[in-house]
């Protein structure tokens, strides 16, 4: 395969490594250096890259590897990230509003997620991967993607029935509205 097809794949993966980006690390600033790494590695070894396989799953792996080297090495130097503080544009309309205001509570609810719940649900929930195909990624059964995934499920409709003062049955039965 020409390296130019390659690339283009890699700059059409460039939204869903920046979500992936933003899962592991919860800053934008920090996210976006985190592309940018993975990025530059894969690009400087795309010769390891098979033929065949999956490059989103090569480069989530990559992405991984790259974050858990940063915080290892951060815990050597003993720093810490400085948390990103995004301008948010106003924009007339009580939808716009509503949808922001949602999306915030959501991220807040998935923020407070121990990280194992939160990687687990990302592949799975947003990336649509199998069950097994994240256990491969992160290297772990199948059977503990399952559980992290009900674990992590069970937290956010707790903290959903906790903000809207709900019970978790009514809570359920909203997920398609």
């Amino acid at each position: 395969m020409p390296q130019s097809h390659i690339r283009k794949q890699l700059v059409e993966l460039l939204p869903r490594l920046r979500r992936f980006a933003l899962t592991l690390t919860r800053s934008g600033d920090t996210a976006d250096d985190l592309v940018q790494s993975s990025v530059e590695r894969a690009l400087g070894r795309l010769d390891q890259w098979e033929v065949g396989t999956r490059l989103d799953r090569w480069m989530f792996q990559i992405m991984k590897t790259v974050w858990l080297n940063t915080r290892r090495a951060e815990g050597i130097r003993k720093t810490e990230s400085i948390d990103d503080n995004e301008l948010v544009q106003s924009v007339d309309g009580s939808r716009d509003i509503e949808a922001r205001l949602t999306l915030a509570e959501v991220r807040e609810a998935f923020d407070l997620l121990p990280f194992d719940q939160r990687q687990a649900l990302f592949l799975v929930s947003v990336e649509g991967y199998s069950y097994r195909e994240a256990g491969e990624l992160l290297q772990i059964p199948m059977g503990t993607v399952i559980s992290r995934l009900a674990r992590g499920r069970a937290a956010l409709v707790a903290q959903a029935q906790i903000q809207e003062k709900r019970p978790i049955a009514e809570v359920l039965s909203m997920k398609g509205t």
